[in-house]
């Protein structure tokens, strides 16, 4: 992801960003800063702002987010691997992992 420039963010349109306004926050001009406006949301945003950049990322790039693009690095596919892991050790856990 490239980083934007003061003058280049500000030339950006508002239609670049997912939050209009004045606030101009989380642009989404291309694929890796709608990924990294998704992170940062995620992280630091109001629910009405995970919302709002949700669906502009969604609108913008509809495979993003939908396992289309780096499919198998959701939570879930990650707690899948967890777990066959764990099975293929026989199902007992390591005097490490008991609490």
């Amino acid at each position: 992801m490239a980083k934007l420039t003061y003058g280049e963010r500000k030339a950006l349109p508002a239609s670049a960003f997912a939050v209009d306004g004045k606030k101009r926050k989380y642009p989404i001009q291309d694929k890796a800063h709608a990924r990294n406006a998704l992170a940062r949301v995620a992280a630091f945003g109001s629910s009405e702002e995970k919302a709002e950049v949700r669906s502009a990322v969604k609108r913008k790039y509809p495979a993003i987010g939908q396992g289309g693009e780096r499919a198998g690095t959701s939570p879930e596919g990650i707690q899948g691997a967890k777990m066959q892991r764990f099975s293929r050790k026989g199902g007992k856990r390591s005097k490490r992992s008991k609490k």
